[in-house]
């Protein structure tokens, strides 16, 4: 197919705001399905995972293609949970649009707002839908207020709602100032257009004065004809929408309620309209294999090869990998090269995915997404290279884990069976981590929150068949320090044989929070050698990873080599890594060590009649109060509090509040544990 004609977008939004309902509209308005699946029934096309069916939610982002005006839309339905943001995240890094979706009623809520950040650290247009707007409470204005405060941006809208709650029956199209009603048709498969109602003339012709006026200096010769009386063509309101969309410079908002089968097809006609093609999306910058000289990908067939590895799913038939070409073409049985590891990979087979069913293809062309079968060493943000003209793409980066579980297999056999099928739990997804605690010989899975490790516990017990004992979560700190400190570190063993000697001089300083271990050598005049130079850092990486207050990783400080000594014979790159491990251990006890804990940012929603005792709890969470927003009878309560005080919280909140206030939390930050609290962790 013309690249031009191809569209790859991301559905993402809060938990409940209704992607899934929509995806699966636009699979059956687009002919893609033959039913209308329903969450609440567990029938839906993309939530196929016996756990999404079980618990109602999308755990695991989901591919299929449509066919909407002779362009082929890939869609990708994203989780909604703050658990399962790993998914967001490299759905949006390999997609060229996104539909935001907003609940009529709650608005702009928390992951909302971090689907919206991910979406621009990523550059990605995108297209608001309001859905729900048939439900009690629906605010469509309230909302479009929302996304342009809450989120920093420039909504432009493009229709307006007929009705509201129950009586919602259509929309009011701005761009071709007709009324669109879906008031005929219970299945939405029929509509028609009429003109627009009277008592709605003057808001209309408001809002479309608004939509001009944002969008015609795109086009100097419509403005100027619009500054004198001529109104624009809707072919060329339509182009000059699209150029906002694509610079970002406005966000298009449309409204409807896919549950109610309404206003479906406008968006699909919107995806096509606003969003862009892959030949429309900035070059992708790269480097050469060996990373000698700045290089960019377009996004042509007459490119060479390259695409991002971003997914790996492994089920009863194998390891499945998910594809963007980014440029070239491709047939199924050619070896490409992996140069992140430098190995050769053959593609054996090339699918186009639908939920968990696939069609075969024969080939992958710039701009598709696809899943590949026969690749054995490539993992999620690899890339795969023609081997003539080898890049190496931006890789993604993950958040880390803030919560830890110990595993620990019931019996002697079921131990290399663990390990396996952890690092197989891994390799699927790169928010989850593995060690072994040195000290108690467990295995410690961590992961983003209890959800998350709870439902890939299951996944571990159910589908890998691994028998094993699954302690409670625990909070994952961490340690760092808060004051600089320098000292001289030797190591010296000599003897009859060869020796070990080393001395290294290291300053340890402080880093902001979030930032990490860095390492820099200002080692001159050769005191030591540079070949001892990388077993230094290696020292100090490794040594890290257990602090000195809870044998907890250390975190945020930076460790700058001044200098040293070495012997001719006796020193070695492991005298030298040794020795940067004792000055660690020395360094950290010098520099006044603190623990960190992680905090959340907690939402609670709540009848205002429990107000005061939400938030007292909170309160005696060590949570603080940071804002408050209320709409009719409900208000809504921002806090951050310690991640070790949100265990078990939902039952205490649904106590408190009879079963009616519900609340999301995600992590804000690590923060210092009070002295108080550091004696019993360390217990």
């Amino acid at each position: 197919m013309d690249i031009r004609r191809l569209r790859n977008i991301g559905i993402i939004a809060h938990v409940d705001a209704g992607k899934t309902t929509l995806t699966e509209r636009i699979l059956y308005f687009a002919g893609a399905s033959h039913k209308l699946g329903e969450v609440h029934h567990g029938t839906t096309t993309t939530d196929f995972d016996p756990e999404e069916r079980k618990r109602g939610i999308t755990i695991y982002s989901a591919a299929t293609s449509v066919y909407w005006q002779e362009h082929r839309i890939t869609i990708i339905d994203t989780p909604g949970h703050i658990d399962f943001n790993v998914e967001v995240n490299r759905a949006l890094r390999v997609l060229d649009g996104a539909v935001v979706v907003f609940d009529g009623v709650a608005g702009v809520e928390p992951q909302s707002e971090t689907n919206w950040r991910l979406a621009d650290q990523y550059g990605v247009p995108r297209l608001c839908y309001v859905n729900k707007l048939d439900r009690a409470g629906a605010d469509f204005y309230r909302v479009v207020n929302m996304i342009e405060e809450r989120l920093a941006t420039k909504a432009l809208v493009l229709q307006l709602p007929i009705g509201s709650e129950e009586a919602f029956v259509g929309i009011v199209d701005l761009v071709n100032m007709r009324a669109v009603y879906w008031d005929t048709d219970p299945k939405g498969v029929q509509y028609r257009s009429a003109e627009i109602p009277a008592q709605m003339q003057a808001n209309a012709q408001h809002y479309r004065e608004l939509l001009l006026d944002k969008v015609l200096d795109q086009d100097d010769v419509a403005l100027s004809a619009y500054l004198r009386g001529v109104i624009p063509e809707p072919q060329v309101i339509t182009q000059c929408i699209r150029q906002v969309t694509l610079n970002r410079k406005f966000v298009p908002v449309l409204c409807g309620s896919a549950y109610k089968n309404k206003a479906v097809q406008p968006l699909l006609d919107a995806v096509v309209a606003y969003l862009p093609s892959p030949m429309e999306v900035s070059a992708v910058k790269c480097v050469v294999a060996a990373g000698e000289a700045a290089v960019t990908r377009h996004n042509d067939v007459a490119e060479p090869f390259a695409a991002l590895a971003f997914k790996v799913v492994n089920d009863k038939f194998g390891a499945l990998t998910f594809l963007r070409a980014y440029s070239g073409h491709i047939l199924a049985g050619t070896s490409v090269v992996n140069t992140v590891t430098g190995r050769k990979e053959r593609i054996s087979r090339i699918y186009e995915m639908q939920a968990d069913k696939r069609l075969e293809r024969e080939a992958i062309s710039a701009g598709d997404i696809v899943a590949v079968v026969g690749l054995k060493y490539t993992v999620t943000g690899d890339t795969l290279s023609d081997p003539d003209a080898p890049v190496v793409l931006e890789r993604m980066v993950f958040p880390e884990p803030v919560i830890d579980v110990a595993l620990e297999p019931k019996t002697k056999s079921d131990e290399d069976k663990l390990l396996q099928s952890l690092h197989q739990l891994v390799k699927e997804d790169p928010s989850l981590a593995i060690k072994v605690n040195q000290e108690t010989g467990q295995t410690i899975l961590s992961g983003m929150g209890e959800l998350h490790l709870e439902v890939k516990i299951n996944r571990l017990l159910n589908d890998f068949g691994v028998t094993a004992n699954v302690g409670a979560p625990q909070v994952a700190y961490r340690e760092t320090i808060s004051r600089p400190c320098e000292l001289t570190y030797r190591v010296k063993k000599q003897g009859g044989g060869p020796g070990t000697f080393a001395v290294v001089t290291m300053r340890f300083e402080p880093l902001p929070r979030g930032v990490g271990i860095e390492f820099i050598n200002n080692v001159v005049g050769g005191e030591i050698p540079k070949e001892y130079i990388p077993g230094v850092e290696k020292g100090i990486r490794a040594a890290a990873r257990s602090g000195v207050i809870a044998g907890y990783p250390c975190v945020d400080f930076r460790a700058t080599l001044l200098g040293g000594d070495y012997h001719e014979v006796d020193s070695s790159t492991f005298a030298f890594e040794l020795a940067a491990q004792g000055a660690y251990r020395q360094g950290m006890q010098q520099s006044h060590p603190i623990l960190l804990e992680p905090v959340m940012r907690v939402v609670v929603n709540t009848p205002s009649d429990y107000l005061g005792d939400c938030i007292g709890d909170l309160n005696r969470r060590r949570g603080k109060i940071i804002g408050q927003d209320g709409y009719e009878t409900w208000i809504s309560v921002q806090a951050h509090v310690p991640l070790a005080e949100m265990f078990g919280y939902i039952g205490n909140l649904r106590s408190l509040s009879s079963g009616r206030a519900n609340f999301t939390m995600q992590f804000e930050h690590y923060d210092k544990v009070p002295a108080n609290i550091v004696e019993n962790i360390k217990k």
